[in-house]
């Protein structure tokens, strides 16, 4: 059943590792059935419950499955397989579209703020039991967030997005549950959950967000969580409009237990506006971060929610690294105190470069989606085909299997960058290597 790899240990600790190792290696592969734990305690030579325990280590981990008497297998996508291993080697001489970064010349100059914040720290250093939160960002952040329609909520300063999103999940989930997740959606949000132990539940994605038919089957099913992107989905550039929240929201209504995490960080480089969801579930996260306007080295995102996930995060950040530099706090206060970034004029400069390139698709019969942010998706017969075409072509775009669960093809192309010069040529390419879509939704 395991081929010639040798589970090995004599301790439960032992035995996860072992398998892991393996995982890793390449040496069990996902879907692989693991013996049942009588039988690999009889072969080791140890206690069945020693084996229990290093099942139940592995599950932790996002490593294996158990579905009852059908027995424990590697995940389809286990933590130790992530996503981004699912890219391509770009070669010297090819227009690289597939990173998602934003584009540099749009990011503000990040030297003056710094500079400044830390000449003031000079004199007055950050000390251990200061306030975790510097109170001009809070002041700031709570104003756009309640002229935006945010429920009141207490905040924290979080390392990113992805680091709010798994410490809100951590904070409520046990290994084993259920998260509603956008598909296709954002890779990185998708490993997360599989590495803390949890299940994934797809909730199919159009260009105004999660459908609600979707969602309400997988909190029918068990899903105790929803994790969805208000605006610039990543990879399809949806963004939820006023109907589909309104829509959403009565489905949430109906399950009320559902911990509900919104990921906006297309806010700064986007000109549609919020709609939020937050406000009819019991606990509730809204996440925003300052990556995409300010740039992806700017480590610090903004958590608001109800005041028992805010209490179980910063708790736990306690325990951790503390809090987030107050420097880094700082500068992001003097960077929009000094106007760094005009929200309005990235925004109209990813939203041409998006309809550049949709509109010279559209006129090749072949048809996109890209309704906020930098990126377009297009959905191909062959992904793995199409990918290899355009780069044979001189055009490295994102396989869209780094996004998607159950959805069909696509491609993910990264339009931040992309010059007026390029979009006929580009758009080209692409209709050679996947020819007219074909008339269905890409979810």
């Amino acid at each position: 059943m395991l081929g010639e790899y040798p589970v090995k240990g004599r301790g439960a600790a032992e035995i996860a590792a072992s398998v892991e190792r393996a995982v890793g290696a390449g040496a069990l592969e996902p879907g692989q059935l693991l013996p049942p734990m009588r039988e690999l305690a009889t072969r080791l030579g140890v206690n069945p419950n020693t084996v229990a325990a290093a099942y139940r280590t592995l599950r932790e981990r996002g490593v294996i499955e158990t579905a009852g008497r059908r027995g424990s297998r590697i995940r389809p996508k286990p933590a130790t397989t992530g996503r981004e291993k699912i890219r391509v080697d770009v070669p010297a001489g090819v227009r690289d579209l597939s990173g998602g970064n934003p584009d540099p010349a749009l990011l503000p100059s990040l030297a003056p703020a710094l500079a400044a914040v830390a000449t003031e720290a000079d004199r007055k250093p950050v000390l251990y039991g200061d306030d975790p939160v510097e109170p001009e960002l809070a002041r700031i952040t709570r104003a756009e967030l309640d002229a935006a329609g945010v429920p009141e909520g207490p905040l924290a300063v979080l390392s990113g997005a992805l680091d709010a999103v798994e410490r809100v999940l951590a904070a409520h989930l046990k290994p084993g549950d259920a998260v509603a997740v956008e598909d296709p959606g954002w890779g990185r949000t998708l490993d997360l959950v599989s590495a803390l132990g949890l299940r994934t539940a797809a909730v199919g994605v159009d260009d105004e967000g999660p459908r609600p038919e979707d969602l309400r089957a997988a909190l029918g099913s068990g899903a105790r969580a929803l994790i969805v992107t208000d605006r610039a989905q990543n990879p399809t550039g949806a963004s939820v409009s006023a109907a589909r929240a309104h829509a959403l929201r009565a489905v949430l209504r109906e399950h009320p237990q559902t911990l509900l995490i919104e990921d906006d960080h297309g806010h700064g480089i986007v000109d549609l506006p919020l709609h939020p969801l937050a406000g009819v579930t019991h606990h509730w996260a809204f996440v925003r971060s300052a990556a995409k306007a300010y740039g992806p080295d700017l480590r610090l995102a903004v958590l608001t929610g109800d005041t028992v996930t805010v209490d179980r995060v910063r708790g736990r950040q306690r325990l951790g690294p503390g809090w987030v530099s107050l420097l880094l706090q700082r500068a992001v206060v003097r960077l929009r105190a000094d106007g760094a970034v005009d929200g309005p004029a990235v925004a109209a400069a990813y939203r041409a470069r998006r309809e550049l390139l949709i509109d010279a698709l559209a006129e090749r019969g072949v048809r996109a989606h890209g309704r906020s942010g930098m990126n377009v998706w297009v959905p191909v017969p062959d992904e793995t085909g199409a990918v290899a075409r355009l780069l044979h072509a001189g055009w490295a775009v994102s396989p869209g299997a780094r996004f998607r669960l159950g959805s069909p093809p696509g491609i993910r192309i990264t339009v931040s960058t992309l010059e007026a010069t390029e979009a006929g040529p580009l758009a080209d390419a692409i209709a050679a290597a996947v020819g007219p879509a074909p008339m269905r939704s890409y979810v």
